[in-house]
C-alpha cells in the first residue's frame, strides 16, 4: 500500500498498446485519430498518461513514445493548454501553423499536431464553465459565444512566464501531502491559475475583464451578437448592429474591436460559417437533406469558391468532406 509521504501522480495508462493509449487520452481529453509516423522510439511501455490533478481544473502528463501526427475533432466545452517539458512538436489550429508548440485551444477549435518520439508534454485543462464563472465575477457578464484566447503563449512575457511556473508549482503541490490532505487549498490554488491566465493572456473579453474602460460596454456587445445570432438568415447592415446594440457605428466597431478581435461583420459571416457547419454535419448524420450549394445559399454565401475556402481554413475540410461523414 504506497503511503501518504509516497503518493504521486495517478498513472492512468502506461504501456505499449498505442490504440489503446489513444482512447483512454480521447475519454479524458478530447477523441482524436492518430497515425504513427514511424518506429517507437522507446521501450514497450513508453506511452504514457499520468493525472496530476483532476478538480476545477485538471492537469496531465502524456507520452506517446513514437512519432505521431494526431488530428483533435472539435473541441468540447474546455479550454487546454499545451506545456512542452521535451522533444519536439509542431501544432496547427483551424488550419493555421502557429509558431510555438506553447499555446490554447478551446471550445469548437479543430487541432492537428505532430510530436517526436521523445515528446512530453503537460495539459493544462479547464471547463468553459470555469471560465465564464471567472468572467461573470468580474464583468457581471459571459460572453454568448465561447471566449477566445489568443492561440499561443509568450514566454518572453514576465508575466505569462510567472504563471507557467505556478503551474509547475501546482504540479508538485497537487500530489505533496499537504495538497492530498487540503482541499481548500488547492482550491485556492486552482483559482489563481484560472485568473492568472485570464490576465496574461490576450482574450476576446480582455478589456471588459480587465476593468480597463471599454468604449462598448458588455451588454451592449451582447446584444450586438444576439442580433447577429437571430439574423443571420437575413440581410444584415453593420447600421442594424448598431441599432439592436443601441451604439453608434464607432462605438460597435471599437467594441468589436476590442472585446472579440474582428470587426461587426466579420463576426457575422462566422456566425454564418457555423450555421452552414451545424447543417453540413445535420446532413451527414441522416438528420436533414440538402447539398453543399444549397446549404451555403441559406446562409448567404452566393460564391461557392470563397465559402469552400473560408469553411476549408475554420473547420480543417471542405464542406464536401463533411457532407461525407457518416456520424
Amino acid at each position: 500500500m504506497t503511503s501518504e509521504a509516497e503518493a504521486g501522480p495517478l498513472c492512468l495508462y502506461e504501456g505499449g498498446d498505442i490504440e489503446e493509449f489513444r482512447e483512454v487520452v480521447g475519454a479524458r481529453l478530447s477523441p482524436h485519430r492518430l497515425t504513427v509516423l514511424g518506429r517507437r522510439g522507446g521501450p514497450p511501455g513508453a506511452s504514457r498518461l499520468r493525472a496530476f490533478h483532476e478538480g476545477r481544473v485538471a492537469l496531465y502528463d502524456l507520452s506517446y513514445g513514437a512519432p505521431v501526427r494526431l488530428r483533435t475533432e472539435e473541441l468540447p466545452d474546455f479550454y487546454n493548454v499545451i506545456l512542452p517539458h521535451s522533444g519536439h512538436g509542431t501544432v496547427v489550429a483551424n488550419g493555421t501553423a502557429l509558431p510555438s508548440p506553447l499555446s490554447v485551444a478551446g471550445p469548437g477549435d479543430v487541432v492537428l499536431m505532430e510530436w517526436d518520439h521523445p515528446a512530453l508534454n503537460s495539459a493544462f485543462v479547464i471547463a468553459r464553465r470555469t471560465i465564464e464563472e471567472a468572467l461573470a465575477a468580474r464583468t457581471g457578464d459571459v460572453p454568448r459565444e465561447p471566449l477566445r484566447f489568443r492561440p499561443v503563449l509568450d514566454p518572453a512575457d514576465p508575466a505569462v512566464r510567472s504563471w507557467l511556473e505556478l503551474v509547475g508549482h501546482f504540479r508538485e503541490f497537487a500530489v505533496s501531502p499537504l495538497g492530498r490532505r487540503s482541499p481548500l487549498a488547492v482550491r485556492h490554488f486552482e483559482q489563481a491559475l484560472i485568473e492568472g491566465l485570464l490576465d496574461v493572456q490576450p482574450h476576446s473579453w480582455s478589456r471588459a475583464a480587465g476593468g480597463h474602460g471599454p468604449a462598448i460596454l458588455p451588454s451592449a456587445l451582447r446584444r450586438a451578437t444576439d442580433f447577429c445570432a437571430e439574423h443571420a438568415d437575413e440581410a444584415v447592415s453593420v447600421a442594424d448592429i448598431a441599432q439592436a446594440a443601441r451604439v453608434g457605428l464607432p462605438a460597435l466597431r471599437e467594441g468589436f474591436r476590442r472585446h472579440l478581435d474582428t470587426t461587426p461583420l466579420a463576426h457575422l459571416r462566422r456566425v454564418r460559417l457555423d450555421r452552414a457547419h451545424q447543417d453540413l454535419l445535420a446532413v451527414a448524420q441522416g438528420r436533414a437533406s440538402g447539398t453543399v450549394t444549397e446549404i451555403a445559399c441559406r446562409w448567404g454565401f452566393t460564391h461557392l469558391g470563397r465559402f469552400s475556402a473560408e469553411y476549408r481554413r475554420a473547420y480543417g475540410r471542405t464542406p464536401s468532406e463533411t457532407l461525407r461523414r457518416t456520424g
